[in-house]
């Protein structure tokens, strides 16, 4: 039998044409439709989460930066601030805020009188419940800072209680003040009166974004600012220390460390610390720092040295990885004209890689930024960050709070308005780590070089 006479015998093949589309294909094309969908699907739920995360932040803390205040005049009686009339502040100072807050009850008496309101509230200590426990240190601060106002009647604007711009803002309803030993249906009975005549407003909350914290029974008064301050301080220690260690390590192993054994193994060891959990930072910085090295608890200082050894590990990733992205033959062209090794990582490379080691710096600051587990172990969350630093050293080293301690912080009180604080601090930190992922986008644009 010849090949002709086989191959003539054998089965036809399937025609096919470059037009019509064969099942193989036609398989094929689904597969990667479906691929196609299920990307967008997961996208989509992506972002439909975040939209929802998005909305309970806003939702829950856009009311933090408003607060409803009390318009009054008081009469700041002679008799009970400054007995001997000498207007001498030292003298006046003697008189606590327990001096004043009668007097602020009686003026709001007198003013709910005067404005011909009924209510079913008797006496003036019956009006404590609508103002802030902080209203009378903030007329004796006003008057120890102007002694001459003794004697006069001078319009205030104070804070209103918790419970009242709790009801102001629906998160206090009447069915709820029925179980309220703080407040009745009588004081909100009177709130609705004085916001009718104008007494009783709501304004832009400033003391939230640059007042201090405050303790269990005022929470209208609590701020970030101090806070905010103390971020500030630790994200400075960590950028003076993080940023030269993290970048000359990186430049020596990738650059001028021989390859062997010895450095392979500080290399799997800085990726392996990189996934540590930090609260390991925390109980090592607890370890060394406070307890071994007696620096002072709930320092900035401590915050950001713990902080830095969580961060290195980043920024030595990726530093060596756009160190990396550079091109060899940047390197080789400039041995070959007779620079130096260094000269040549410091003078070519280096400029090239700028871009990827600010982004990855900020990042890892950004990160840095929004960690909790390392400051609960060195005593952050411990302290009522009160007072503001009176000086840069003052700053690093003495107790302080940070804005995620102070939100873990709010967000474990009793008090319902302090759950509103921490969803408008958590609003304040999404600003600040927004602002610096912009600042890495924009530094990334600005030193971006192309070969």
């Amino acid at each position: 039998m010849t090949d002709a006479t086989a191959q003539s015998g054998a089965a036809p093949r399937p025609k096919s044409s470059l037009i019509r589309t064969d099942a193989r294909t036609a398989k094929r094309n689904a597969a990667e439709k479906r691929f196609r969908a299920y990307g967008i699907a997961a996208i989509g739920a992506g972002l439909f989460f975040l939209v929802v995360l998005l909305a309970a932040i806003l939702s829950n803390g856009v009311t933090a930066f408003q607060q409803t205040f009390i318009e009054v005049p008081v009469y700041l009686d002679p008799a009970k601030l400054d007995k001997n009339g000498n207007r001498d502040p030292e003298e006046m100072a003697k008189v606590s805020t327990f001096g004043y807050a009668p007097l602020i009850q009686e003026a709001v008496w007198a003013h709910v009188q005067e404005r011909g309101i009924e209510t079913e509230l008797e006496g003036p200590k019956a009006m404590k419940e609508l103002f802030s426990a902080s209203a009378a240190a903030q007329v004796r601060d006003r008057v120890l800072a102007n002694p001459a106002l003794v004697g006069e009647t001078i319009d205030v604007r104070i804070l209103a209680a918790s419970r009242v711009d709790g009801y102001l803002k629906d998160r206090v309803s009447r069915d709820s003040v029925a179980r309220d030993k703080n407040i009745d249906a009588a004081h909100l009975d009177l709130v609705d009166a004085l916001r009718a005549e104008g007494d009783v407003v709501k304004g832009f909350n400033w003391d939230f974004i640059t007042g201090t914290d405050a303790s269990e029974s005022r929470p209208e008064q609590a701020g970030m600012g101090v806070a905010m301050l103390g971020s500030l301080f630790m994200m400075l220690t960590v950028l003076i220390l993080s940023l030269p260690i993290g970048v000359a390590a990186s430049i020596y192993l990738e650059e001028f460390a021989p390859q062997n054994r010895f450095t392979d193994l500080i290399e799997v060891n800085i990726s392996n610390l990189a996934a540590v959990p930090s609260i390991v930072f925390g109980i090592l910085g607890l370890a060394v720092f406070i307890q071994f090295m007696e620096l002072p608890q709930s320092a900035p200082v401590v915050g950001g040295l713990v902080l830095t050894l969580m961060t290195l590990p980043t920024i030595i990733i990726s530093t060596r990885a756009a160190l990396k992205a550079v091109p060899p033959s940047i390197r080789d062209a400039a041995l070959g004209v007779g620079a130096s090794k260094m000269q040549s990582v410091f003078h070519h490379v280096l400029p090239l890689a700028m871009p990827g080691i600010l982004t990855g710096t900020i990042i890892g600051l950004a990160q840095a930024l929004g960690e909790t587990a390392p400051l609960l172990l060195i005593g952050m969350v411990g302290y009522i960050a009160t007072n503001y630093p009176d000086g840069i050293a003052s700053g690093f080293l003495d107790p302080n709070s940070a804005m995620p301690a102070q939100i873990y912080e709010w967000a474990k009180r009793a008090d319902p308005a302090y759950y509103e604080r921490a969803w408008g601090g958590i609003i304040i930190l999404l600003v600040f780590l927004f602002a610096m992922n912009l600042i890495a986008v924009l530094l990334r644009r600005k030193f971006e070089r192309r070969w």
